[in-house]
């Protein structure tokens, strides 16, 4: 028997149509993927986390020659976060992320690594996260929790 899945989502068509705080969120990971190590692949991206004390967080991804032993922008700013405010929720992640000097409008989610981290937060808070994902121009994804984009997701209740 085939059956759908069906992914709820919000688009905002340019960064004119998001609200204030999201504009904060939007500029914060655009700007601090200036700030991205990523000599082999030459895409940048960054990252703003928005903590439910109201503090916001960075973070830029890191690659290295040894390849895969970077780390993305998401996992790099949610770790950061993990060990100075274990106990404070993330309530919003956004990503902004391409090619260092092209321009793009297609929005850039995060990869599947990230994705499992964000589900592994989001259990340990359990509370969801609302993820937001761009390109530096261009149209702008919103979900309200990863598990829309990883339906089949696996976490410690399989272990």
């Amino acid at each position: 028997m085939e059956k759908e899945i069906k992914i709820n989502f919000q688009t905002y068509p340019s960064y004119n149509d998001l609200p204030e705080l999201e504009k904060t969120l939007f500029d914060k990971a655009k700007s601090v993927r200036e700030n991205a190590y990523a000599p082999y692949s030459n895409f940048f991206v960054g990252c703003a986390l928005l903590l439910e004390n109201g503090e916001i967080i960075t973070g830029s991804n890191q690659e290295n020659a040894a390849y895969p032993s970077g780390l993305c922008a998401e996992r790099t700013a949610i770790f950061w976060t993990s060990a100075n405010y274990p106990d404070v929720k993330i309530k919003k992640i956004f990503v902004v992320g391409g090619p260092k000097d092209v321009l793009s409008s297609t929005p850039i989610p995060p990869c599947g690594g990230c994705r499992q981290s964000i589900l592994e937060y989001e259990a340990k808070q359990k509370d969801e996260i609302e993820i937001y994902f761009a390109s530096p121009d261009g149209e702008i994804i919103k979900t309200k929790s990863i598990r829309d984009l990883l339906p089949f997701s696996f976490d410690g209740s399989f272990l």
